[in-house]
């Protein structure tokens, strides 16, 4: 379990073609905010995801990411993921948590779990949820990182 102020060695997700992607290796040297999150969490959907786009927007030193953790046995395919957004592309990386072992990997409270990963690869907060307060924590953590 990765927990605050830890180095974080890893990070594997699938992309749509199923091939496995280390985001550590994949955006190293770059500060990484992923939010784990899931299609069928409504918070997730109707807070998160926006909240992630203008925090992208924001934030252009830092990599957004999405990660759908899937928590049954069913086959998630980029459709479904796009089914969400109303543009046809997605608006941040988005890749899938198969078994959701990332999100077991940094001890989720639920969806959404934000993680903000320094660029020295380091664990610098791990924020559950999408209303205001988890906002605020999340806001004053990008202010704070190096």
């Amino acid at each position: 379990m990765n927990k605050e102020n830890t180095a974080v060695d890893s990070i594997l997700v699938q992309d749509f073609n199923g091939n496995q992607i280390d985001l550590i290796n994949e955006y190293r040297g770059k500060p990484i905010l992923a939010v784990i999150y899931n299609n069928q969490c409504l918070g997730c959907t109707g807070r998160a995801i926006p909240l992630a786009y203008q925090l992208q927007k924001e934030n252009v030193g830092v990599q957004v990411v999405g990660i759908h953790s899937n928590f049954t046995n069913t086959k998630v395919t980029e459709n479904d993921i796009k089914s969400i957004f109303r543009i046809h592309e997605l608006p941040f990386p988005i890749f899938l948590d198969e078994g959701h072992l990332v999100y077991d990997q940094f001890d989720s409270e639920g969806t959404p779990q934000w993680l903000l990963i320094t660029k020295d690869a380091i664990l610098s907060r791990s924020i559950f949820g999408s209303q205001e307060g988890a906002q605020n924590r999340l806001f004053y953590a990008l202010e704070q990182l190096d």
